[in-house]
């Protein structure tokens, strides 16, 4: 994983420090930026293929510049801070971060999310269980497996890359319900951290994108106490 540049985003200089000894020992190379605006800057400069970024900080905050980010941008970024609860870690999905990790972490789980994350940047298609067509044809919605593309009604469909390998392993096993804990073990290529959040704020991203009635779902259906899946309407 030599080739893999990440930048680390916290205005605590001891947290980066930290992160970057972590990383380096992994054979990641590191990058440093101490607020928002830094951080844009050095993607403008750098080849990213990653991004820790802490929440609260200066000049512009991580939910700010994530946002800022994902305008243009499908780099895996991972949300760092200090706020457990539920709604901050649903804040922080919602502003098209790909995971969330709480401070004061256990460096190993950084590096599993880390590797994860970098796995899927390697091998976005490499999901278990998938039989890969060239299009996968649903209604109206296409994906384009080879361009990595997802159109609806003709018109595309911005997805993140965690927003594309959830619908990519649903459309692939039409039919078949997947729980949020599959979800996860599929997309992520992680261990299921409690991770309930994660996999259903991607998922009610991806709908507001798709569907024409997110709480009447053509396509991603909900399984009650279950999980979820995309009907077989061949």
């Amino acid at each position: 994983m030599s080739n893999f540049n990440i930048l680390v985003v916290d205005d605590e200089v001891e947290i980066c420090n930290a992160i970057e000894i972590y990383l380096k020992r992994e054979g990641l190379n590191v990058l440093k930026a101490y607020d928002g605006i830094e951080a844009l800057q050095i993607l403008e400069e750098e080849k990213i293929h990653l991004i820790l970024l802490d929440v609260m900080m200066p000049k512009l905050d991580g939910i700010k510049t994530c946002l800022k980010i994902r305008e243009n941008r499908n780099i895996p970024i991972i949300i760092l801070s200090a706020k457990s609860e539920n709604l901050d870690k649903i804040i922080g999905l919602n502003s098209g971060a790909d995971d969330y990790i709480t401070k004061p972490f256990n460096h190993l789980e950084l590096i599993a999310r880390v590797k994860s994350q970098l796995r899927r940047y390697e091998k976005p298609l490499d999901i278990e269980n998938v039989n890969l067509k060239d299009k996968i044809v649903i209604k109206d919605l296409i994906i384009d497996t080879t361009l990595k593309s997802v159109t609806l009604r003709g018109e595309p469909v911005k997805l993140t890359a965690t927003e594309y390998g959830i619908l990519l392993l649903l459309a692939s096993n039409t039919g078949k319900v997947f729980s949020i804990k599959e979800i996860y073990e599929n997309v992520w290529k992680a261990p299921f951290y409690h991770s309930e959040n994660t996999v259903t704020v991607h998922i009610r991203r991806m709908r507001e994108k798709i569907e024409i009635n997110s709480k009447d779902p053509e396509y991603i259906k909900v399984v009650w106490g279950v999980g979820y899946k995309i009907e077989n309407h061949s």
